[in-house]
C-alpha cells in the first residue's frame, strides 16, 4: 500500500519560489493536466507539478530542433541530474527550479523516479526513430512515456488503508497512462507524421489500408481511416475501463484529478470517434467549459462510485 500525508510539507522561499515556476510552467504548457490537479490540496499539486515540469523539460528536448546528437547529450544530462536528485544532493539554492522542487517533492513523497528514467528511455526512442510492428511493441513505448507518469503520480497520490485490490494499484495507474498516451497517438497522427513520426502498429496500419502514412488532410485512397480508428478507440477504451479500477483506491480528491484527467481524454476519444477524419483535419480538443464540467464530475465522486459499484459487481 502506498501512503502519503496530506499535511503541508515545510518548505522554504526557494523550495516555494521553485514550486512556483512548475505550476506557472504546467499551467501554461499541460492545460488538461492543469484542469485535474487543481483538485488536489496544495502539497500534491505542488508535487505534481514538479513531476510535469521535469517531463516536460524531457519532451521538449526531443520535440525541439536540436540536432540529433545534441539532444542525445542533453538527454544524459537530464538523466545525471534525476541521479542528483535521487541521491539527495540538490540543495535548496540550486539555480535550477525544476530540480528543487522535485527533490523536495521526492523527499516527502513515496516518488518512484525510476519512472523519470523510462521516460527518458522513450523519448530516446523517439530519436532514434523506433516504428512498432505490433501493439505490444508500442505498449512498450507508451509505459515509458505514459505509463510511468501514471506510475510516478501514484507515488504522490497514495492509495487508502484498507483498499481493495490495492496490490494492483501501480498496474492500473500504468493502464491508464497506456489509455491516455493512445488517445494522444490517435489525435496528433497528422502532426507526428509531419515531424517524420508513426507510432501506430505497422500491422494495424496495414489491415486498414494506411500503410502509406498520413501526409494530407484526407485519408489515404482507398483506405478504411474511419475503421482503424475505431478500432483503436475500442482499445483505448477497454484501457480506460480497466485502468479506472484505480479510483476506489484513492482519496477523495486524488480520485478526483485522476476522474478529471482521465475524462478530458475519455471525451477526445469520443470526438474523434464520431469524426475520425478530423485529427487528419487538426488538433481536436475540448472546449473549457466542458472541461470544467468533467472537473466538477471527478470532484463530485460519479466515476469512482460507478468503478466501486462495478468493480464490487464483478466479485459476487
Amino acid at each position: 500500500m502506498i501512503r502519503t500525508v496530506e499535511s503541508q510539507p515545510s518548505a522554504s522561499a526557494p523550495v516555494l519560489a521553485a514550486y512556483s515556476y512548475c505550476e506557472t510552467v504546467t499551467g501554461q504548457q499541460a492545460r488538461n493536466f492543469a484542469y485535474g490537479i487543481r483538485l488536489l490540496p496544495t502539497p500534491k499539486r505542488r508535487a505534481m507539478s514538479a513531476l510535469y515540469a521535469f517531463s516536460r523539460r524531457v519532451d521538449d528536448i526531443g520535440d525541439g530542433p536540436l540536432p540529433e546528437d545534441v539532444k542525445a547529450a542533453r538527454l544524459e544530462d537530464t538523466r545525471a541530474l534525476l541521479t542528483r536528485i535521487r541521491e539527495g544532493a540538490v540543495e535548496e539554492d540550486d539555480t535550477d527550479p525544476v530540480a528543487v522542487a522535485l527533490s523536495h517533492a521526492a523527499a516527502h513523497f513515496p516518488i518512484p523516479l525510476g519512472g523519470l528514467d523510462e521516460l527518458i528511455d522513450g523519448v530516446q526512442m523517439d530519436l532514434r526513430g523506433e516504428t512498432y510492428e505490433t501493439w505490444d511493441d508500442l505498449k512498450v513505448y507508451c509505459r515509458c512515456v505514459a505509463g510511468s507518469i501514471g506510475r510516478l503520480s501514484l507515488g504522490v497520490f497514495g492509495t487508502e488503508p484498507g483498499a481493495r485490490g490495492v496490490e494492483r494499484a501501480s498496474e492500473y495507474a500504468d493502464t491508464l497512462g497506456l489509455a491516455l498516451q493512445l488517445t494522444n497517438i490517435l489525435r496528433d497522427v497528422r502532426e507526428d507524421a509531419e515531424n517524420g513520426r508513426t507510432y501506430l502498429p505497422a500491422d494495424d496500419l496495414a489491415k486498414f489500408g494506411c500503410a502509406d502514412g498520413f501526409a494530407g488532410p484526407t485519408p489515404p485512397q482507398g483506405s478504411d481511416f474511419a475503421g482503424l480508428v475505431h478500432f483503436e478507440v475500442r482499445r483505448a477504451r477497454a484501457l480506460f475501463a480497466e485502468g479506472y479500477r484505480l479510483l476506489p483506491m484513492l482519496d477523495r480528491r486524488s480520485g478526483a484529478c485522476v476522474a478529471a484527467m482521465a475524462g478530458i481524454y475519455r471525451r477526445l476519444l469520443d470526438r474523434i470517434e464520431r469524426d475520425p477524419e478530423a485529427v487528419l483535419r487538426g488538433r481536436v480538443s475540448l472546449p473549457g467549459r466542458e472541461k470544467a464540467y468533467v472537473a466538477v464530475r471527478g470532484l463530485s465522486g460519479l466515476d469512482t462510485r460507478h468503478v466501486a459499484r462495478r468493480t464490487v459487481g464483478r466479485r459476487d
